[in-house]
């Protein structure tokens, strides 16, 4: 008969479901599974080792007479990572229901599944539970709970946790700085980065994926070069998704000689993500050759392009104006076994409204092997309001309207190719469409950085502090540029007004604040970034283009869809985007 000794050494050798079988058999023909201690720890390798099997834990645990808490523990265990993991909240019930004794795994567990279903009402039960039982002291759990709330979008639940936490290790700080960045406060996920630092904490390469993503989002390059500069301090390169985060950084701060620097320094080997994160840096900043080339040299390498290989050069294509290349490219992949998606789709069909072949991209819609969605739909409406075809961009809408669409951008596209042709009845009847349906638009915003700080605007914004400063600048702007011949788009503005109102409301878009204040507040020479949550109108483009001569500055813009680089008067899209 074995001793327990040797069943605990067995239960290390399990490395199979029939090794797992029997030694469950050994433990029931011996007599001891009823109560032998090994029995917990074999009825969680059957629910949580990848050569375990959940369906047959539960048959194991049905075999039990009377079960304990930590065999609760580990069927919940097993369910929190599981394909379903609501099923583990149902199990934590059960466990109420059946008056046995939870302790803090049983809530870590419950709230891991809460974690991956983002339930966040039934964590926020939990989240009592927790503070009833007094298990707050846990600092594994209570991260665990400021993680569900940071997933499921609760970031002021979150922060509370993390504020009113007794004492925080580094998951903690993590979970934090990852959950605002994930949820849209980039600012305040940097800040938190730093306080960290400030506070005698060592980032890990989990944190400064958190605040790469950060800078990433905001195009904050001075932060991302400071979290860069610790990363090679702390030797974290090593680490392969910590190098592709560096790439991506600098590719989306409109730094793409850096993002490359980067590439092909890497003294860990290249994975795929590496090679199309690459390959999308050049497409975003419009060097659609370069993302070619680098995908042939993939290949060269060694590396099978996926589907996202492919999208990221369609994309380079794109954004360059590369359409005969981007056409050759749809069609290798057609031959090459990528399953082409509506996504490669959209980019075609992009590529093709953007050089004014409206007629073949809505032919490709219509023999798309799965049905369209509404991105392609409004890609083709507003192909259409550029080359102001009107007839094409009623049938684009009309599809729109068919599938439901609310889009705000789909009436205002719609409004503007209207508006373009002075049709203003038909501007009032779109607006009219969009009051009945509820429909707003979304507000346009930038953001700048001067020295380490992230400024933000929004259209005719006057609540930043410098605000009299900015305006006193672009008035003495706009009495520079009338010499070099420009003129107000002001058909842009989608409202029956007269000329100069129209002049007055396109004169104070977000960029414009922007890069007026970068003027007022850097030395002159200073490169100035601004990024925009929208696309890039027509007016700023040019209203920029003029400056960037005017000022002697290179001015960089990111917009929805890409990047621009403006420098002597000329935009590094050319006029293309």
């Amino acid at each position: 008969m074995a001793t327990q000794f040797q069943i605990d050494s067995l239960l290390q050798k399990c490395n199979s479901l029939i090794h797992m079988k029997q030694l469950q058999a050994h433990l029931i023909t011996t007599g001891k599974f009823q109560f032998h201690p090994s029995r917990t720890k074999l009825l969680e390798l059957f629910a949580v080792s990848p050569a375990g099997n959940l369906s047959f834990a539960g048959i194991f645990f049905r075999q039990i007479q009377n079960p304990t808490t930590n065999d609760y523990n580990a069927v919940l265990r097993g369910l929190a990572q599981s394909s379903e993991p609501t099923q583990s909240i149902s199990w934590y019930r059960n466990m109420l229901r059946c008056g046995k004794k939870i302790d803090a795994l049983t809530c870590s567990f419950a709230l891991k599944g809460c974690a991956r279903a983002l339930a966040f009402s039934e964590a926020t039960q939990l989240h009592s539970q927790v503070l009833r039982y007094g298990f707050d002291a846990d600092v594994l759990l209570v991260t665990t709970l400021l993680d569900v709330y940071a997933k499921s979008g609760y970031i002021d639940d979150a922060k509370k946790v993390f504020d009113e936490m007794q004492q925080r290790d580094i998951a903690s700080w993590n979970a934090m700085i990852s959950g605002l960045a994930q949820g849209s406060r980039p600012n305040e996920a940097i800040d938190l980065f730093n306080k960290m630092k400030e506070e005698g904490w060592r980032p890990n390469d989990v944190t400064v994926l958190g605040a790469l993503s950060a800078c990433s989002q905001l195009g904050a390059l001075k932060q991302g070069e400071i979290v860069h500069g610790y990363i090679v301090d702390e030797k974290l390169e090593n680490n392969v998704i910590v190098c592709n985060a560096v790439i991506d950084m600098y590719g989306k701060c409109g730094f793409v000689d850096k993002a490359y620097s980067v590439f092909n320094s890497m003294s860990c080997r290249k994975s795929l993500i590496t090679w199309n994160t690459m390959i999308m840096a050049f497409a975003m900043n419009g060097d659609g050759y370069k993302a070619l080339d680098l995908l042939d040299r993939m290949i060269l390498d060694g590396m099978c392009p996926d589907a996202v290989s492919y999208l990221a050069a369609l994309c380079g294509c794109n954004h360059a104006g590369l359409v005969d290349e981007g056409v050759r490219l749809f069609d290798l992949m057609k031959v090459s076994g990528v399953e082409i998606n509506v996504k490669h789709y959209g980019s075609v069909i992009d590529l093709l409204g953007r050089a004014g072949r409206l007629k073949e991209a809505y032919d490709i819609i219509n023999s798309m092997p799965m049905l369209p969605d509404v991105v392609l739909w409004q890609t083709l409406l507003g192909a259409s309001k550029t080359y102001g075809n009107v007839e094409m961009a009623e049938v684009a809408s009309k599809k729109l309207v068919e599938m439901g669409s609310n889009s705000c951008g789909d009436f205002v596209l719609l409004s503007n190719v209207y508006a373009a042709q002075q049709r203003w009845k038909d501007v009032g009847r779109v607006r009219e469409a969009m009051v009945n349906n509820d429909v707003r638009k979304v507000p346009g915003f930038s953001f700048t950085e001067i020295d380490g700080r992230i400024h933000k605007f929004i259209n005719s914004d006057q609540s930043h502090p410098n605000s009299t400063e900015i305006y006193a600048k672009l008035d003495e702007i706009k009495f520079r540029i009338k010499s070099y011949g420009y003129i107000a788009e002001t058909n842009l503005v989608l409202h029956d007004i007269g000329d100069e109102d129209k002049e007055n409301v396109i004169n104070y878009h977000s960029e414009k604040l922007a890069v007026a204040y970068g003027l007022i507040s850097t030395v002159d020479g200073t490169p100035i970034l601004v990024i925009k949550n929208l696309r890039i109108c027509v007016d700023c483009h040019t209203f920029i283009k003029i400056i960037s001569n005017i000022y002697n500055r290179e001015i960089i813009v990111r917009d929805r869809a890409r990047f621009h680089r403006f420098k002597d008067g000329v935009c590094s899209c050319r006029d293309y985007w």
